[in-house]
């Protein structure tokens, strides 16, 4: 399998975008140490379930992407657990939107503390065995509104551009390493939060029509660009943002 022998940590894997890409990585041969906030541990314990179900082990953490002290524990108990994390995928996030104009500084330090900050703390804590390996994959799930940004979700945005500045910037840092920083942008993706922000079937409806595939996104539809960029077939691809968006955007 694509993913034979490796293990990959997902961080923000108890529901949408993160418990598919969770579930695809097992499927495609790896072990996965899944993570999210203690009050999703419910949701944690069924993509945990599902992930076993294919024959592959899942190692189940609660973790605060913003909390350094967290991070470091979390990891060193999955490493220990594992063996080691080959592969990281920086998930978690939130949206709560608003104008940029009537945000609050609570608001806009919460979204760069989660989308941003969880992406360099996560990603700092676990490249220390992936150089000493010198081999290693991480993959951050950015979004289009991070290329072109979007009314009511500026704070969002700018969080996402600096996810793939970030993408861009650690690949020319510990490309030596033999590791490779990859970000994937989704466009809407029918999750429950994709779902909300959309707020109405037209807005579905509308946006089903606007996209060249003439409909959105399904959770699922993340996994295969993960997998690449997981494995050993992306192997001289490192730095890059891949939209997929369903041909929403074009840039």
């Amino acid at each position: 399998m694509t993913l034979s022998g490796k293990t990959a940590l997902v961080t923000g894997a108890s529901r949408g975008i993160g418990a598919a890409i969770a579930l695809g990585l097992a499927e495609n041969g790896a072990d996965i140490v899944i993570t999210d906030l203690e009050r999703q541990a419910e949701d944690s314990a069924g993509v945990q379930a599902a992930i076993e179900k294919t024959g592959r082990k899942c190692y189940n953490y609660a973790l605060d992407v913003t909390s350094k002290t967290d991070i470091d524990a979390v990891v060193a108990k999955a490493t220990e657990a594992s063996g080691g994390i080959d592969i990281l995928v920086n998930n978690a996030g939130i949206l709560v939107p608003g104008l940029l104009s009537e945000i609050d500084e609570k608001s806009w330090d919460a979204h760069f503390d989660v989308n941003a900050k969880g992406v360099l703390l996560v990603t700092n804590a676990v490249l220390p065995q992936m150089r000493a390996r010198k081999a290693g994959r991480i993959v951050n799930i950015a979004s289009i509104a991070g290329r072109q940004g979007v009314p009511t979700q500026g704070h969002y945005a700018a969080t996402k551009a600096t996810a793939i500045t970030l993408t861009r910037v650690y690949a020319q840092e510990v490309g030596m390493d033999g590791i490779t920083v990859n970000a994937i942008c989704p466009g809407i993706i029918l999750t429950e939060m994709g779902k909300n922000n959309l707020g109405s079937q037209e807005a579905i409806d509308h946006w089903s029509d606007v996209a060249a595939l003439k409909r959105l996104g399904d959770p699922k539809d993340i996994i295969g660009p993960t997998v690449f960029f997981a494995s050993d077939q992306s192997q001289f691809v490192t730095g890059q943002s891949l939209n997929v968006c369903g041909g929403i955007y074009f840039h």
